[in-house]
Formats: C-alpha cells, sequence, structure tokens
C-alpha cells in the first residue's frame, strides 16, 4: 500500500478479501516464521550431543516465564495497535501518532522493570516452574541471555504490529523474516562451531532481534510515513496509555493464563512424567503452535480491517471479514488435527532421536490436538473482540479455557488417568471455548444487524 495518509481509506472501500489476502499473507509468513524461529532453536537444541534431551526439556521449563515476558509485551502493543487502527478508520493521525510515542516510552519502561525483577529471582523461578536439578543449568543459561534482550523483545515485537496496522504488512512481514533466516544461521555457529551449546540459541535470538529493531526505529523516525514519532519522542500521556493498556488487558491475561498453564503442566508432568515427560510437553507446544501462529497471522489481518470499519461504522463489512477469517483459520487447526493424527512421528521427529522422549511425545500429540479441528474459530473469535476494543468479552474469552476449564482439568483428571490426563485437559478446554465463542459471536451480530452502516453503536442503548 501506498506511504500516504489516503492510505488506510482503503480499508474502508476495497473488498474484504482482497483486503485479508493483502495483510493476511505478509502477517501469515511473518507468525510462521516467528513459530519456526522458536523451532529452529528447539530442533538444534534438542540435537546437542549428549545433552539434548535433557537441554530441551531445560527449554520447557522456560515456557512460563517466557510467556509473563510476551504478556507485559502485548499489555502495551496490542493496545497500541488497536488504537492505532481505530483512530485511523476516524482520521484521526494526530492522535496516532502520539499513541506511537506511548509505545515506546511504555515498553521500555515495562521491559526494564520485568529484567531487574526476572534476574534478580531467576533460580527461585525457574525451580518453582518444574526445573530439577538436571534441567535447571539449562534453563538457566537460556533464560538469562533472554531476560537480557527483553527490552529489544517488546520493542520490536509491539512496533513491528503497528508498522503492519499502519498499511505496511510486507515491511512488517520482512522484518520477521530477516530475524527468522538470521537466526537459523547464527543458532548453528553459535551452539556447535563456537560450542556455547544453549547459550549460543539464546545470544543468536537476542542479536537478532535488537539488528531488526534498528531498521524498524528508523522506518518509524522517517516522516514520509504518515505515521512517526514525534517530538518529543519520549512522551507518556496518561490517557492514551489508560485505554493501550484497557485493550491489551486481553491479550495479556491470556498470556499470563499461559504462563498459569504452562507451569501447572509442568509440575503435573514432572509428578506423573518425569523431566522427559516435561521435554515432550515442550515438543507438542512448539509443532501446535506453529499452526497458532498461522491462525495468529490472519488475525493479524483481521485486526486493521475490523478496527477501521468499526471505526467508520461499517458493520456489514466488520461481519464479512469476521466470517472469512474464521473460514481460513479452521482450515488451518483441521489441518494441524489431521497431521497430529495421522503422521505425529515424523512432526515428532524433527525435534529429538531419543526413542523414550519421541514416544511420550507422540501420545501427548495425538491426545493434546484431539479436539484441535475447531480451534482456529475460537483464536478468531477473541481476536474479533480485541479488535473492536471491547475489552470485557475479549478478556472473558481468553480467559475461559485457560482458567476456567484447562487449570481445573489439569488438576482433577491426572488422578484417575494419571500422565494422559493432563494431556487430556486441552481437547476439553478446546471444546467448551468454542461453544462458549460461538454464543458470544452470534450475539454480536444480531446487534450488528440491527445496525445500519453509519449509525451511533451506541443508539441500541449501549455499545454492541
Amino acid at each position: 500500500m501506498a506511504d500516504s495518509a489516503a492510505a488506510p481509506l482503503e480499508l474502508g472501500t476495497e473488498r474484504t478479501g482482497t483486503l485479508l489476502r493483502k495483510f493476511a499473507v505478509p502477517g501469515i509468513i511473518a507468525q510462521t516464521a516467528a513459530s519456526l524461529y522458536n523451532m529452529v532453536d528447539s530442533i538444534y537444541i534438542g540435537h546437542i550431543p549428549d545433552v539434548g534431551s535433557y537441554a530441551i526439556s531445560g527449554l520447557a521449563v522456560t515456557f512460563p516465564l517466557m510467556n509473563i515476558s510476551i504478556a507485559l509485551g502485548t499489555l502495551v502493543g496490542v493496545g497500541a495497535m488497536t488504537l492505532i487502527s481505530i483512530l485511523l478508520g476516524q482520521k484521526n493521525y494526530e492522535a496516532a501518532n502520539k499513541v506511537l510515542s506511548n509505545t515506546l516510552t511504555l515498553n521500555v519502561v515495562v521491559g526494564l522493570l520485568f529484567t531487574v525483577v526476572a534476574l534478580a529471582f531467576m533460580d527461585p523461578i525457574l525451580y518453582f516452574f518444574g526445573a530439577s536439578d538436571k534441567t535447571i543449568s539449562f534453563a538457566r543459561d537460556y533464560m538469562t541471555i533472554i531476560i537480557l534482550g527483553n527490552t529489544f523483545t517488546h520493542l520490536l515485537h509491539g512496533f513491528n504490529g503497528i508498522i503492519r496496522s499502519s498499511g505496511h504488512p510486507k515491511t512488517a512481514m520482512g522484518l520477521t523474516l530477516f530475524t527468522v533466516i538470521s537466526n537459523a544461521i547464527l543458532d548453528p555457529v553459535f551452539i556447535f562451531v563456537l560450542e556455547m551449546g544453549i547459550k549460543g540459541a539464546a545470544l543468536a535470538t537476542v542479536i537478532c532481534q535488537i539488528l531488526a529493531l534498528f531498521y524498524t526505529l528508523k522506518f518509524l523516525s522517517d516522516k514520509k510515513h504518515f505515521l512517526h514519532f514525534t517530538k518529543p519522542v519520549f512522551q507518556l500521556d496518561g490517557r492514551i496509555a489508560r485505554q493501550s493498556l484497557a485493550i491489551g488487558l486481553g491479550p495479556f491475561l491470556m498470556n499470563v493464563a499461559a504462563s498459569l498453564v504452562a507451569l501447572f503442566v509442568n509440575q503435573q508432568l514432572r509428578k506423573y512424567g518425569g523431566d522427559l515427560a516435561i521435554g515432550a510437553y515442550g515438543i507438542v507446544n512448539r509443532f501446535v503452535m506453529l499452526f497458532a501462529m498461522i491462525c495468529m497471522g490472519f488475525n493479524q489481518g483481521l485486526q486493521p480491517i475490523a478496527g477501521y470499519n468499526y471505526g467508520a461504522r461499517q458493520y456489514k463489512r466488520v461481519r464479512e471479514i469476521f466470517v472469512l477469517t474464521a473460514k481460513w483459520e479452521v482450515l488451518v487447526t483441521t489441518s494441524c488435527f489431521l497431521i497430529s493424527m495421522l503422521i505425529p512421528e515424523v512432526a515428532v521427529g524433527l525435534f529429538t532421536n531419543d526413542t523414550e522422549l519421541k514416544a511420550i511425545a507422540v501420545k501427548g500429540l495425538r491426545v493434546t490436538t484431539s479436539g484441535f479441528a475447531l480451534v482456529g474459530f475460537g483464536m478468531a473469535s477473541g481476536n474479533f473482540f480485541q479488535c473492536l476494543g471491547m475489552v470485557k468479552k475479549s478478556i472473558f474469552l481468553s480467559l475461559s479455557r485457560q482458567l476456567l476449564f484447562l487449570l481445573p482439568l489439569i488438576y482433577t483428571l491426572p488422578l484417575w488417568l494419571q500422565e494422559t490426563g493432563v494431556w487430556l485437559s486441552f481437547p476439553i478446554s478446546d471444546f467448551l471455548n468454542i461453544i462458549i465463542s460461538a454464543i458470544l459471536i452470534i450475539d454480536i451480530f444480531r446487534k450488528f444487524k440491527r445496525l445500519k452502516d453509519g449509525e451511533d453503536p451506541y443508539s441500541l442503548g449501549g455499545a454492541v
């Protein structure tokens, strides 16, 4: 799309299918690449001579802490991205630029605070998250370096979403591809050639993200773009910050919930299956996340289109873009289900050659994804409400699967089914969440049908 203030207008006039292709394809490529980014680390780490199986278990232990870091980044970044999309739909470009500067300041503050706290209590946190004496050194070595680069990661991911939402999805995609390709090149150099092991994987990750951030800041400083930093660059508007954080609260809580889930899964698997069961969960999680990230790519395409048209009060287009996005996401999650059922050995074999670890992971993958076919609808639904700034519904959908369903199941089912009960908790909670998502989507679609394009959403006695 063109680099001009008129560029966002296309979001309200172009065919929704064409727009989804323009915005989702770069997002899908970028998110798939981001997932491969994490998978590359796991694959290389899993094949470190003599210690690969325990190294990958150590990596799995870090998931809850990494999810907390991601949660803090989304708290700032997703809220800012949504606000900017809505403001562009309202033609309020000055306010959109103020949100951009607020994002810079908030990310730096939040990132530095998290870094200090995490480094100060690293070992107790990792033991709490399921580390053992056999895996703590691997988890510590990896996370110490990752946490030191935490602030750069927050800034990169937050600004990448903003660049995409402002009409430059290809630029956002290119930045993500750069980090993936450079990481794939540096990983074997640092891990095997320089013999840094798991530390090398973490260092390669941080270096690639810092390099991508340099270009991102340069791009957003260019006044030729309608969205750019304005003086003072470091500024904090309390009202904008509160709005941004309120919208970002949904995905923040979702990631915190994911962290809690990973924590309790690790603890239960260690209790009923040992360190290798935790490693198997790490493998399953990485594989399933590949498909989840593709769905997130579609969600990234949905976000600016739905946000803009809701801001412009074009409700028919809002409905159209959701239905189209949900169809594609269901197709993606159904593909994951079929692969997991038919050829799980191939998927697991990418990460390890250890016979015992592979057997546990194959079983876990099959059980975990047995209800995954329709998960794409649930993912699209949660993101849809977030795109429209409907914080309460977004938060409810984000938390229902993780806290209302999954956590209780993780603790009750193993009482009868042992390790299998942990894996079985996932498909049951997926099914329940899909039902709730369908109820909420049907409700808002009925309200949209009662509104004519251009009408105030409050005209029905409250915002839809």
